[in-house]
């Protein structure tokens, strides 16, 4: 009977060696990688790691149930806003109900022990295995040696003297075995996941705080344009025409949005109460960020159609400071 086993694939060095030390035990491998709101976008890049180790992927979206895990995860924050347990959980918990539908007889990472301070210590790698279903049933090739044999290695699927021992944050052994493995092109370690960085921790935990039923389309609009909150409102202004184009996109249908017109401008788009206050302070942002020279600068706006204008003043950088999320 052939063998299969899932991983779970990232755009790493770690889990391509993991899925090349699994090939070569003549174990059938499947790649499955999560999409998140909160990834830095790298559009393709695992589908590209997939072909190079002609393995088949899944590319899975995690989708708005993962919006609680963030909103409230049940063992905590990071330095910000990344619940990197709790995450682990969810995608190995999604990880193993692909695998069941499949066949797959186990399922492997790429892990390091010690590697990652939050999620790849010995005690966390535990409680990741305990909480998503797994315990003993996760292979991590790279530093299995360390760990207690998982049950791929018990019932001889595969052969645990043929996997590693690495530990720590050093890359000298793996950078090693990709020249064994005739690895020329891998990406260097690095954040992928917004939630680490405190600027975007800021807007999502603004979000949180004044909204109680988040869409992925919000945390998408996190990604684009300079974010303001006043009061109930919050104001969202373009950087560039790419963003702007994006902003009129994504905007509700009962948002306003805002241009200085026949000049150089951003879109900005106001959420929530349309009170005269709010709007006046759109309007003020929408002309400090535009190429408006002037005391006093005609600002348009509406719902569909820029119909409406109003006069405005320049802002002072001190409230600009005081309204901006970050």
């Amino acid at each position: 009977m052939d063998m299969k086993a899932l991983v779970l694939l990232s755009i790493g060095l770690d889990s391509t060696l993991a899925v090349k030390l699994i090939l070569d035990q003549g174990i059938d491998v499947l790649g499955i990688n999560f999409n998140s709101p909160f990834h830095i976008s790298r559009k393709n890049e695992a589908k590209k790691v997939a072909k190079k180790l002609k393995i088949p992927l899944k590319t899975m979206n995690l989708g708005k149930y993962y919006l609680r895990v963030i909103r409230n995860p049940k063992h905590g924050y990071g330095k910000h806003m990344n619940p990197c347990i709790d995450c682990r959980i969810f995608m190995l918990k999604k990880a193993k109900k692909y695998a069941k539908e499949i066949g797959a007889s186990f399922i492997f990472t790429g892990e390091v022990l010690g590697e990652r301070p939050m999620t790849q210590t010995r005690e966390n790698l535990d409680l990741i295995e305990k909480e998503s279903g797994l315990k003993r049933k996760l292979l991590r090739p790279l530093s299995a040696k360390l760990l207690p044999e998982t049950e791929a290695e018990k019932k001889g699927w595969v052969d645990r003297e043929k996997l590693f021992d690495i530990r720590g944050r050093s890359r000298k052994r793996q950078i090693a075995l990709a020249k064994k493995f005739k690895i020329k092109e891998y990406s260097a370690p690095a954040g992928g996941c917004l939630l680490t960085y405190k600027e975007f921790a800021d807007k999502v935990r603004d979000l949180f705080k004044h909204k109680k039923r988040v869409s992925i389309k919000d945390i998408k609009l996190l990604k684009i344009g300079r974010h303001f909150r006043f009061k109930k409102n919050k104001i969202i202004v373009g950087r560039d025409e790419e963003e702007n184009k994006k902003l009129l996109n994504m905007k509700e249908k009962n948002d306003f949005y805002f241009e200085v017109p026949g000049l150089g401008s951003p879109i900005t788009i106001l959420q929530g109460p349309k009170t005269k206050e709010a709007i006046e302070k759109a309007a003020k942002l929408t002309d400090h960020y535009s190429d408006a020279k002037g005391k006093k600068i005609l600002v348009k706006y509406g719902i569909e159609k820029l119909n409406k204008s109003l006069s405005v003043v320049s802002i002072s950088n001190k409230e600009i400071k005081k309204l901006r999320i970050s």
